[in-house]
């Protein structure tokens, strides 16, 4: 074995054994070359090494940093239900309070991304002056549809241009899909819970909604199946990987059948997939749309949990619907789509989201290890293994109580009640992780527990979740 990899096994030990823990800061490159009797590239081997495999950070300007523990927590479990059509849609109030870093699903942008994404709007400026004063192209500019199918190939989704159409985000793509596979009336089969969002369009466009359970690896495709055979739901409208809020992504399996079943009884499956990009680790999940020979997965994106929901900028893959999505558009303002073109053509893009991807596994780890230990006895905590959100499942929580109690306090929070039409996850609360665990956000988190325990009959409060106190370190190797 090489000697770089010898230092890097070692490492890993000292990390199992906790005798190196998480956040450690390690040796510079020259301080451990020299302690272990290396040369610095040998050194910088190592490290990278670690690095690549999940178990080292780098900090810019910082050195390396030990990330590779995960506690060892309970997770919620998926009931199984009957489907039922929602009879008594739930009005749904945008919250009262000003958006905070635990309410709204999104990342905070480092430096180095800000800055490579305001070169990109200066070039984009300079270099397209005459694109600049014209319509926008309805479909969407070419060089931003040509950059995406580059950009998807490399992650072994083949895309030719002519299958997108560039929209304004990600609800915006989903909106129109809606309205050209169906009308006023007509029911859509979701996964429970659902993201909110998704609830309140369907709701605003008259449609009816069932919900479908979640499963271990996705939804109860054999629940779906049925409703599919008595055409009991017109179309089928999921979040595909890392869902929004349960975690959960479907596995391959779980996403090939889904296609086959929109082929088969040729009603349309509108995938919802903004999620896709933001594993916790180098492993990427391929959409439905992958699967997809049929026309009938219409798969939608966007740069809102990725880089910023300000830009407005999203993307649709229409499948069979193409021509007739595309008449929904008169154009995204050129200039955005120009600028992020260059933004993914310079290789930005593919290096910002290794960074985000790495930093979004510190946070996961960071907000699971001060839940464990602070959140009352036999609360459950979700280990997804990618996205921006943890649901966290709180016995004898009245989540309803708990909303009331944020909002008084001037909380921005997501509680369960809020997924589904059904009195179902009264007892969960979705939080964003795209922050790092700052002093402000520990503060938040410690209020946020403070207001569960108010909701909490007495009798059930303790100190902290058993799983706390059974905290290990297990192997995280790719």
């Amino acid at each position: 074995m090489q000697k770089y990899k010898q230092l890097a096994e070692k490492i890993i030990e000292d990390i199992q054994t906790t005798k190196l823990k998480h956040g450690d800061r390690m040796l510079s490159l020259r301080l451990f070359a020299k302690q272990h009797g290396v040369s610095v590239s040998t050194a910088v081997s190592c490290y990278q090494d670690l690095e690549q495999r999940g178990w080292l950070e780098a900090r810019p300007q910082s050195g390396f940093f030990i990330c590779s523990q995960t506690l060892v927590v309970a997770t919620p479990s998926w009931q199984r239900f009957a489907t039922q059509l929602a009879t008594n849609v739930k009005p749904r109030k945008k919250p009262q309070v000003k958006s905070g870093p635990l309410g709204i699903a999104c990342i905070e942008l480092d430096v180095t991304a800000q800055r490579a994404l305001d070169k990109s709007f200066r070039r984009a400026m300079t270099q397209s002056p005459s694109r600049l004063t014209q319509y926008p192209n309805k479909q969407g500019e070419p060089v931003l549809r040509e950059a995406l199918c580059s950009h998807f190939s490399q992650l072994g989704f083949a895309l030719r241009p002519d299958e997108l159409v560039i929209t304004h985000g990600c609800m915006d793509a989903v909106k129109t899909a809606l309205q050209i596979c169906v009308k006023a009336g007509d029911t859509v089969a979701v996964s429970s819970p659902c993201f909110n969002g998704l609830l309140e369009l369907l709701a605003n466009l008259g449609l009816k909604i069932i919900e479908i359970p979640s499963v271990e690896d996705g939804i109860d495709l054999d629940a779906l199946e049925r409703l599919f055979q008595n055409q009991q739901a017109q179309a089928g409208l999921f979040c595909t990987t890392h869902m929004n809020p349960q975690g959960i992504t479907m596995s391959a399996k779980q996403k090939k059948r889904l296609s086959l079943l929109a082929s088969q009884y040729q009603i349309p499956v509108i995938e919802d997939d903004v999620y896709f990009e933001l594993n916790h680790s180098d492993k990427l999940h391929l959409p439905t749309a992958y699967y997809d020979e049929s026309g009938y997965v219409i798969w939608c994106g966007s740069f809102s949990k990725t880089l910023s929901p300000s830009y407005r900028l999203g993307w649709c893959r229409p499948g069979k619907f193409v021509a007739k999505y595309t008449q929904q558009y008169e154009g995204v303002p050129t200039l955005i789509q120009t600028a992020i073109a260059d933004f993914i053509q310079t290789g930005a893009y593919s290096r910002h989201l290794k960074r985000t991807r790495q930093q979004l596994a510190i946070n996961k780890q960071d907000y699971t290890r001060f839940l464990a230990q602070h959140l009352p006895q036999n609360s459950r905590i979700t280990q997804p293994d990618g996205g921006l959100v943890l649901w966290l499942q709180v016995a004898g929580l009245s989540s309803d109580k708990l909303n009331a109690e944020a909002i008084e306090s001037n909380m921005d929070i997501r509680v369960g009640s809020v997924f589904t039409e059904s009195q179902r996850y009264d007892d969960c609360v979705r939080i964003n992780i795209g922050f790092a665990l700052s002093n402000e956000i520990e503060r938040l988190l410690r209020k946020l527990i403070e207001l569960i325990n108010s909701c909490l009959p007495q009798d059930s409060l303790q100190v902290a979740m058993p799983e706390a106190e059974q905290l290990a370190a297990t192997s995280k190797q790719q």
